[in-house]
């Protein structure tokens, strides 16, 4: 195993020849695939890793300042991709992650066949003709509450980022995932990602993209994916699901797994 591949705890599974990268997104880990992962390993190669930052990764390993921005990330994953010799696959990447995948197609355009978005947003601050569902101070508060007692913020946001029922296994597992960041780690990321604004570069994707969304989503309002779907450079499709959260594919497998199945196996139709 590669350098590369260690620090980010890659997993290559399934016998089929196209390759699949599953990328997981804030306070998880690949484990958020698990529903996913046995649909796919009969037909598929799938490539499961672990964001630098996650409770999995050795915290050591973590640069602040190469992850200030989302860019760090998308070198990662080209890191990964060449270290695998993968010369094309489809990436399903989500939310964090899914605009890392945006990022990465940009610069390599030739390794992406598509890019499968859950929960993706390129900018979470509200401006001007934009609503991306924050503003500033919401955002203050929310680092602040991370910085001041991390395990108390763990147990509030976890519920209200997945949705539904707070004892459900969905809520306990992400909660388990997002305790296990080192906290001054967490709220670096969180300073990233929330901060992050990407709508410049969306009209640079030229890879066909497919956008998944849940109805009700904490972080990510409805009206994103259509900004999304109206402003990538390539082709692309949106799809709503009923589904609740932030983290459909855990939280509501029975809902997500078929949508994401089709996407994968079937490409837009012109």
């Amino acid at each position: 195993m590669g350098v590369v591949e260690e620090a980010h705890n890659v997993k290559v599974l399934g016998r089929g020849e196209q390759v699949i990268v599953l990328a997981h997104g804030f306070g998880t880990d690949q484990s958020v695939w698990k529903h996913l992962v046995p649909h796919l390993i009969d037909e598929y190669k799938v490539v499961l890793y672990d964001n630098m930052g996650a409770g999995t990764t050795n915290p050591d390993y973590f640069d602040f300042d190469r992850y200030s921005t989302l860019q760090g990330f998308a070198h990662d994953l080209l890191a990964i991709l060449e270290e695998l010799h993968v010369t094309s696959c489809v990436f399903l990447g989500h939310s964090l992650s899914a605009v890392v995948g945006a990022i990465a197609s940009v610069l390599r355009p030739h390794l992406f066949s598509k890019l499968i978005f859950i929960s993706a947003s390129p900018r979470y601050l509200n401006d001007v003709d934009y609503y991306g569902g924050f503003e500033q101070e919401d955002l203050n508060q929310l680092f602040e509450a991370i910085e001041s007692n991390y395990k108390a913020w763990c147990s509030g946001f976890a519920p209200l980022a997945v949705g539904g029922d707070m004892d459900s296994v969905a809520v306990q597992e992400f909660s388990r995932t997002l305790f296990n960041m080192r906290p001054d780690i967490a709220l670096s990321l969180a300073q990233t990602i929330f901060q992050s604004d990407v709508r410049d570069l969306l009209c640079h994707v030229t890879v066909p993209c497919h956008i998944i969304q849940s109805m009700k989503d904490l972080a990510v309002p409805v009206v994103v994916s259509e900004y999304l779907h109206q402003n990538l450079g390539g082709d692309s499709i949106v799809e709503v699901m009923s589904s609740d959260g932030h983290l459909p594919q855990l939280s509501s497998p029975d809902v997500v797994i078929p949508v994401l199945l089709r996407h994968i196996r079937h490409n837009i139709v012109a």
